[in-house]
C-alpha cells in the first residue's frame, strides 16, 4: 500500500463523514461539500491502485 492510496482513503472517510453529516444538519453545502471530498479521495485511492500495479507489473 503506497502513500496516495493511504491518503485517498483518509480523504474519502472524511468526505463520508461530512456528508453525512450535512444530510443530518440539513447543511446542503457541507452535504456536497462532504461528496466532493469523498470523490477527490476516490480518484486518489485509483491513482495509488494505479501506481501499485504498475510497479508490480515491472
Amino acid at each position: 500500500m503506497n502513500k496516495d492510496q493511504v491518503k485517498g482513503k483518509i480523504e474519502e472517510t472524511k468526505g463520508k463523514i461530512k456528508e453525512a453529516a450535512g444530510v443530518i444538519l440539513d447543511d446542503d453545502a457541507m452535504e456536497v461539500e462532504g461528496n466532493i471530498q469523498k470523490n477527490v479521495g476516490k480518484v486518489q485511492t485509483g491513482l495509488g491502485n494505479l501506481k501499485e500495479d504498475l510497479k508490480n507489473s515491472l
